[in-house]
């Protein structure tokens, strides 16, 4: 097969689509035919080595949708020609926290294309525990762009920081995967939200996705604004998965009592933090990542019944990886970015 790897870590030079030894399945697990594969700033971080996977070279891609073309012998949930989409979260099931239902804090928690080897190639070998069945309504580019950014979002907002319709919510980076699931699904719990971007099209995007107050933060500070126009008070849930260049602003558009909630760093991981402002303004700092079996379940539910729209800013054929990838650090375009199989590819 054909897939999208490199043997070293560094710039997307690096990037290869080339012939990649096939997959072998496992008895519990099943062969997919990728048909689409979503794009996430995990691939740009991990070709750069931050973190590195268990071996090289590696194929990249945490997620994915596609047609089962194989099943192990132990396999009686999917048979051959079923449509899936893959969730990339792998747990032990046997731990403290996989017993009680929270498989995302499970102490040998990897990804794939993360740690292991990932989805972006003609063919998958995946967990048949880590696949969905894709309803005939919804294609294969909307499917793959959805899972890790959706639920990542869900578990922050409805999990973590348990928002309510009674909750003003920031959404920092709103044009990107994460930030305009989160926009969506603030905008679907009742909340009123305020979204950030860097320009004037993708404020208008973050409107038609349900920001009810949109900040253009490369021309005025956001934490600013924020506190202007709530009369000083601030927002009950800032999501802020900028990091480094956002945090302390982050802490200070926080309303008294509120709650920041961080699933990334994409700016830089070692903030200062302004310790007074935590305990002075009593705020709850809270890390999230990826979601529970469970919650992908919900979430993923409302995409199928189009509650939630995924948008998708390009889609490439495989062997324009590297590109894919200047368009997520180069933060270009509203949404996710998708790559076909060169051999699927209709332009």
């Amino acid at each position: 097969m054909k897939a999208v790897f490199y043997e070293e870590h560094g710039s997307t030079d690096v990037l290869q689509y080339d012939e990649f030894p096939d997959p072998e399945i496992d008895d519990d697990e099943a062969l997919v035919e990728v048909r689409a594969g979503g794009m996430n700033h995990l691939d740009v971080w991990t070709r750069k080595g931050m973190p590195s996977p268990e071996k090289l070279p590696h194929v990249q891609g945490s997620d994915a949708a596609g047609v089962v073309s194989e099943v192990g012998a132990d396999v009686d949930r999917f048979e051959p020609g079923d449509r899936v989409v893959v969730d990339p979260g792998l747990y032990c099931g046997d731990c403290e926290f996989c017993r009680q239902g929270e498989q995302s804090l499970c102490v040998d928690y990897r990804m794939m294309g993360e740690h292991v080897r990932g989805v972006h190639g003609e063919l998958a070998a995946v967990p048949t525990s880590n696949l969905l069945d894709l309803p005939e309504t919804i294609d294969f580019v909307t499917a793959a762009s959805a899972p890790l950014v959706f639920q990542t979002a869900w578990r922050m907002l409805t999990t973590r920081a348990d928002v309510d319709q009674s909750d003003s919510v920031l959404v920092l980076g709103a044009s990107g995967g994460v930030g305009h699931a989160c926009v969506q699904i603030a905008a679907n719990e009742g909340c009123e939200v305020w979204a950030t971007a860097s320009s004037e099209a993708k404020l208008e995007y973050a409107r038609d996705c349900g920001a009810d107050h949109v900040i253009d933060y490369t021309e005025r500070e956001f934490a600013e604004v924020v506190k202007s126009e709530t009369d000083g008070r601030g927002v009950d849930v800032v999501v802020d998965h900028v990091g480094e260049a956002t945090w302390d602003d982050s802490l200070s558009a926080a309303a008294r009592g509120g709650t920041v909630v961080t699933c990334g760093a994409t700016s830089g991981i070692s903030p200062e933090t302004n310790i007074p402002k935590v305990f002075w303004k009593q705020l709850d700092i809270l890390g999230s990542t990826m979601g529970t079996p469970g919650e992908m379940d919900d979430v993923m539910a409302k995409v199928f019944d189009g509650t939630f729209e995924p948008r998708v800013r390009e889609v490439l054929p495989m062997s324009e990886a590297a590109r894919a990838h200047e368009m997520l650090e180069n933060r270009e375009g509203f949404g996710s970015v998708v790559v076909v199989p060169d051999a699927r590819y209709d332009g």
